[in-house]
């Protein structure tokens, strides 16, 4: 059996940025809260909690004297009832989001209704579409603009930065087909993050000549859930676990070849321990043959 990793895995730059000025944070104020876990990984949201770092789901729920903004990003609203309440505020913010924050910041303030490609439930979203002072709309379908009972003017499409690169091509198609006629201007700005391109693209070739992918993330990661969604579409048969502990010797006994990827929140003594445990399963397999 020949197992095979990604070139690119764990944490990406944000993601390690974010990390460590929260781990700043918490050495040097103490217990410190974050609206929202700084990063859709479980096992490094504990690792936090052992050092006093408290989630909370609402800016309204903070208690202490320092708060901290997620690597997602929050809705400059939410940003000022804790400015409000004259609390130090620490914003792990990863740039590539701040980025599309500012990208939609600038066409609300253009005149543009803003249309974003991604999950309206998912706090990075949320986040952006309060930049844009909620002139818009965030959905996964097109679908959802046809139903528009009118059309803005001026439309300003951008992306969750975590999404995949040819599905938004095909939204943004898609859009420019249903607006054309209807509207006088549409804006299409990239806001996708290039570390996460980057990814996918390497794990989709891996998956086209693998007969098992592993992709190893948070189940809450959008980025990864979307990896192993993007693996799967090459034909390739996918499992998405958090730890090593969720690999069954099972899913090994089928193929020759097994590829491993991991989304950009996940550590990379996670990744060790999967390589570990399939190599462990190689060499037995090895000594039963």
């Amino acid at each position: 059996m020949q197992i095979t990793k990604t070139e690119e895995t764990g944490f990406c730059f944000g993601v390690k940025r974010a990390l460590k000025t929260l781990e700043e944070a918490a050495q040097k104020h103490g217990g410190v809260e974050t609206v929202g876990p700084v990063v859709h990984n479980q096992q490094v949201v504990d690792q936090f909690a052992r050092l006093g770092v408290r989630v909370v789901a609402d800016p309204d729920e903070v208690k202490g004297n320092v708060a901290v903004i997620a690597s997602h990003g929050l809705p400059p609203q939410a940003a000022e009832k804790l400015k409000s309440r004259r609390l130090t505020i620490i914003d792990t913010t990863c740039p590539n989001v701040h980025k599309a924050q500012l990208a939609a910041k600038r066409l609300s303030e253009a005149g543009f209704w803003l249309v974003i490609f991604g999950d309206p439930a998912h706090p990075e979203v949320k986040a952006i579409l309060g930049w844009a002072n909620q002139q818009g709309i965030a959905t996964l379908e097109s679908s959802d603009i046809a139903r528009l009972d009118k059309f803005p003017k001026r439309v300003g499409v951008l992306s969750q930065t975590t999404r995949n690169e040819r599905q938004f091509t095909n939204f943004v198609n898609d859009l420019v087909g249903l607006l054309l006629p209807h509207v006088q201007e549409l804006s299409v700005l990239n806001t996708l993050c290039d570390v996460t391109r980057r990814r996918q693209t390497a794990s989709l070739e891996l998956a086209r000549k693998v007969d098992l992918m592993i992709v190893v993330g948070g189940r809450n990661s959008a980025n990864t859930r979307i990896l192993a969604e993007i693996c799967s579409s090459a034909g390739t048969k996918t499992h998405h676990i958090e730890t090593a502990a969720e690999i069954k010797e099972s899913w090994l006994q089928h193929g020759k070849s097994v590829g491993v990827t991991s989304g950009t929140s996940i550590p990379d003594n996670v990744i060790d321990e999967v390589m570990l445990k399939l190599m462990e399963m190689k060499r037995r397999s090895d000594v039963g043959n």
